[in-house]
């Protein structure tokens, strides 16, 4: 019931890139170690084992060379972890150091960082066929995951092994993989620790039931008039939240008159919830399941409810092939984007007596993780695998409903098993400390209907621990309030049932134990409840952001990067968070004078370093985000920073499509080197804003040409790559309604339905990070071009993110993954949640005083690297970096600054990255990027 509305799928493109074809090593069965040189910093590799440490592995086949490996003892990041196993980088020149474009090591042709500037100038981000990729794999992992961090945010652990790839893969790194094995690298040979031992009879913690009939009153009163769930603000039906009270009713008393009243006004509602797109177009394939689960569940006929044939349309409307629009891959049920449409829709046809497609059924295995959880999101094989336990417990349920799946099952069953935590919940992602009602309920469907009936009991306890007084059920461990789609998955749970057993038609619920609980078990205290209020505290997070320790001098740096390159898309993304709230415009005048006087950083570089403006390498995104940043403050884009942005976006509205090897421009009405729909956006909003409607038309005409026909959404790059993207089309729709007279309201009409439809029952957005913090900011500034239509979600947005801001007033990246601030999404954060459009906003900076700007006359610093002119000349196997006879008598990697970012994207995200970390917007490339925030 809903796995994709916790968690998210990620918002990248599909295109495929194709494959660097040169010589890769080739490893035998049994491989030989070679010795070499390296750094004096890199640890032995034996010091890395299992327990304690990590490697890092670094393929130069392509240019003649073998494996590398390293050891760091004490890796805070990706990047530390190659930089101290003895590697040295080098980066472009628009990003700085951190943005990996080089690779080298003494142990290798004395120290040659490839690719050379002969087939690559670094200048800007690299070709998407020929760039180095970032794969990861933890202890017990036996192949290779592409990582969804960059080497900056991705903080190793004991027993991590990465590898550095030079070639091209595609957006979720299903090509272009390793041609060695974690185990191959590993110290010891692979010795490598299998999972550590579980109880098969889950945790020891006492039986306790759930107050059904107190939950169900709960439900009854969540509807409105008697036979729907609106939200707050709202007047129409939320069908997703009725048919969840529907299940819940039908679990809690069987048959009844109220169950009668919802089911009416589910059937009532059909087209419009099921059919989104056209009563003659293809279903929402989850709402579609959904409704058919609550006819089958309620003695009703699937094949006409509502007047419509649900399970007839789902089967027409299996896809064929993939990727394409609305089908990530063959077997998808066309637009289900999520593994609970997926497994909803397959259940649906099995409970209405239909045999699935085997390739549907086959879709769902192919989202099993290597641990055994399955990944919520639609991914394509062989994509980035992180599962979570109410997904898993979902399709192990559906799988074992479809038969011969066994194996499959059973791996799901034992990871369920061990991701029990000892209060007997179950967490919401993997590595989370803490229990999620949803997660706990979906897991102990899978665990009594598996025949897990302790670990079940255990798992129903800890939830009647979080039933409120009120007989509802919150999200989170320690909730005070209660949610509709958290209480119906527990009131299932509490009598013994699930989706695929439910059924008014003779009820025979199984009693839950009787024994009350009487001592709680060990564990750890309750979760801080979220921020009070409707959205965040601004004022605790701009305070966040202009700390000394963030904003200093009038720039921003990149979280834990180097101390001397200011990040300058990060710099402006803080600047309309400041201009939106108003809260501290003194700061505000501090970052604008520096970078319109020529401040410069540590390198002596300004931010027309970062705009290229009047040169042959010159970003129209870059360009057009600075530009509107000077609108905002009402200082002239036509002399910012002494230079006409203006001017340069006119000159560079291109003409044509470049022919290879040039990139610069995707096609007739793209801004130069604006490789993604946030800088196309941006280049128009600049120029529109600046009166120049006529020199506009090309990237207006050609911004519009990018949104699906279909869905109203736009994809995240360009040239498009068939996804559909909330950031993207927030910023297209913010773009386009700027735009005089009607032309385009109906796009941005559409794109605002479509941005809509991907809430998520928290409030929250699908971004490439997972619950994205970027994704639901941005949406809310769409969605507030039309605030009162979409009060509601609007509302519900901003009290998610207020969920998502942590004790120091900063935000983290996302729902899911690591926990802690991350500027980025800080500054998204407080702009967005003002739902102030780009086009329209303001912020006077009359009366306002500077803080003290640096000097302009700062030095670049020295980057060291130790030279050594020994080394292998190459040839096969494994090199470890920290062999006797190295040579080399440096400090490791020379003296490059650590540097971080968030980097989600592809590779041409890193010139493209327009707003608050918006590396997770576009594809997978920029992953190996220690550098984020570019335009």
């Amino acid at each position: 019931m809903g796995t994709a509305q916790q968690h998210d799928r990620r918002a990248a493109g599909r295109r495929l890139l194709s494959l660097f074809s040169a010589a890769a090593v080739t490893f035998a069965a049994g491989l030989t170690f070679v010795t070499g040189a390296a750094p004096a910093a890199a640890d032995p590799v034996e010091q890395c084992t299992p327990t304690h440490g990590a490697v890092v592995a670094v393929d130069f086949g392509p240019f003649g060379g073998g494996v590398v490996r390293g050891c760091d003892t004490t890796p805070t990041t990706g990047y530390e972890l190659l930089r101290d196993g003895g590697f040295t980088t080098e980066g472009t020149q628009h990003d700085g150091e951190g943005f990996i474009c080089r690779i080298g090591t003494a142990s290798f042709n004395s120290g040659t960082r490839y690719p050379t500037p002969a087939t690559e100038d670094c200048v800007l981000t690299p070709q998407a066929t020929a760039y180095w990729s970032y794969w990861i794999a933890s202890p017990g992992q036996s192949s290779w995951s592409y990582s969804p961090l960059g080497a900056m945010n991705r903080k190793p652990k004991a027993g991590d092994v990465d590898a550095w790839v030079f070639g091209g893969t595609d957006v979720g790194g299903s090509t272009g993989r390793p041609t060695f094995t974690p185990d191959d690298v590993r110290a010891g040979g692979g010795a490598t620790p299998g999972p550590t031992p579980t109880p098969t009879d889950g945790p020891s913690v006492p039986v306790g039931k759930i107050d059904v009939p107190a939950a169900a009153r709960w439900v009854s009163e969540q509807l409105h008039d008697g036979s729907h769930v609106v939200d707050e603000g709202s007047e129409t039906p939320n069908y997703f939240l009725t048919t969840e009270a529907a299940y819940a009713l039908a679990a809690a008393g069987g048959k009844s008159p109220a169950l009668d009243e919802v089911v009416a006004e589910l059937a009532s509602g059909t087209t419009e919830y099921a059919y989104p797109a056209g009563p003659e177009e293809a279903p929402d394939a989850a709402a579609a399941a959904r409704l058919a689960l609550v006819a089958a569940v309620t003695e009703g006929d699937p094949r006409a409810f509502g007047g419509r044939d649900l399970l007839g349309d789902l089967e027409k409307n299996v896809c064929a092939s993939g990727p394409a629009p609305g089908c990530t891959a063959k077997g998808d049920f066309r637009g289900a984007a999520y593994g609970d449409g997926q497994a909803l829709a397959v259940l649906a046809l099995l409970r209405g007596g239909v045999v699935p497609p085997a390739d549907t059924v086959t879709r769902l295995t192919q989202l099993v993780c290597e641990d055994g959880s399955v990944t919520s999101i639609l991914i394509r094989p062989g994509e980035y695998c992180d599962g979570d336990p109410m997904t898993t417990g979902l399709v192990a349920q559906v799988l074992d409903e479809a038969g011969g799946q066994d194996a499959a099952v059973a791996k799901m069953v034992a990871y369920l098993k061990k991701a029990q935590l000892r209060s007997g919940a179950f967490p919401p992602y993997n590595g989370a400390t803490t229990g999620s009602v949803v997660a706990t309920a979906y897991a102990a469907q899978a665990l009594r209907a598996l025949g897990e009936a302790r670990a079940a009991d255990a798992a129903v306890w800890w939830l009647s621990r979080e039933q409120l007084a009120d007989g509802g059920f919150g999200f989170d461990e320690g909730a005070e309030s209660g949610a509709l789609y958290a209480t119906a998955p527990a009131v299932l749970a509490g009598t013994g049932t699930s989706l695929v057993t439910l059924t008014t038609k003779a009820p025979e619920p199984t009693d839950p134990p009787t024994t009350p609980p009487t001592t709680p078990p060990t564990t750890a205290p309750p979760a801080t409840p979220p921020p009070a209020g409707n959205g965040p505290d601004l004022k605790k997070a701009v305070a966040y952001l202009t700390s000394p320790a963030n904003l200093q001098q009038g720039r921003f740096y990149a979280t834990g990067g180097s101390t001397t390159r200011a990040d300058f898309g990060l710099t402006i993304d803080g600047a309309f968070a400041l201009a939106a709230t108003g809260h501290d415009n003194d700061a505000l005048r501090t970052v604008v004078d520096f970078l319109d006087r020529g401040g410069k950083d540590g390198e002596a570089r300004t931010v027309h370093d970062w705009t290229n403006v009047g040169s042959a390498h010159a970003m129209g995104g870059s360009m057009g985000k600075a530009a509107v940043l000077a609108q905002v403050v009402e200082r002239d884009p036509r002399d910012f920073g002494g230079k006409d942005l203006i001017g340069g976006l006119a000159d560079a509205v291109c003409t044509a499509k470049s022919r290879q090897p040039d990139r610069s421009c995707a096609d007739k009405g793209a801004y130069a080197y604006a490789m993604s729909v946030f800088g196309q956006s941006l280049g128009v909003i600049a120029q529109l804003r600046a009166g120049e409607t006529k020199a506009a038309e090309a990237p207006i005409g050609y911004l519009a040409g990018l949104q699906h026909t279909d869905t109203g959404a736009w994809p995240s790059l360009v040239p498009p790559t068939g996804d559909a993207d909330v950031d993207s089309t927030a910023m297209a729709a913010m773009a386009l309604d700027l735009v005089a007279g009607d032309t385009h309201a109906g796009a941005v009409d559409r794109a605002l339905a479509w941005i809509a439809a991907q809430q998520l029952p928290d409030g929250g957005f699908p971004g490439a990070a997972g619950n994205s913090v970027n994704s639901a900011a941005l949406a809310v500034q769409g969605l507030s071009l039309d605030a009162g239509k979409y009060g509601a979600q609007i509302a519900k947005a901003r009290k998610f993110l207020a969920s998502q801001q942590n004790a120091d007033g900063g935000f983290n990246v996302a729902k899911e993954g690591q926990r802690g601030s991350d500027l980025r999404a800080s500054t998204q954060a407080v702009g967005g949640s003002t739902g102030i459009s780009f086009g329209v906003l303001t912020r006077s900076l009359e009366g306002t005083t500077p803080n003290p700007v640096p000097s302009a006359s700062a030095s670049a610093p020295v980057i060291v690297t130790p030279g050594d002119s020994a080394g292998s000349a190459g040839g096969t196997g494994i090199v470890d970096a920290n062999a006797p006879g190295n040579g080399n008598g440096g400090g490791g990697g020379g003296g490059l600054a650590s540097t971080g970012g968030q980097a989600l994207g592809l590779a041409a995200a890193a010139a493209v990255l327009v707003l608050a970390g918006w590396g997770a917007v576009v594809a997978a490339r920029n992953r190996r990027s220690a550098v984020g925030g570019g335009l």
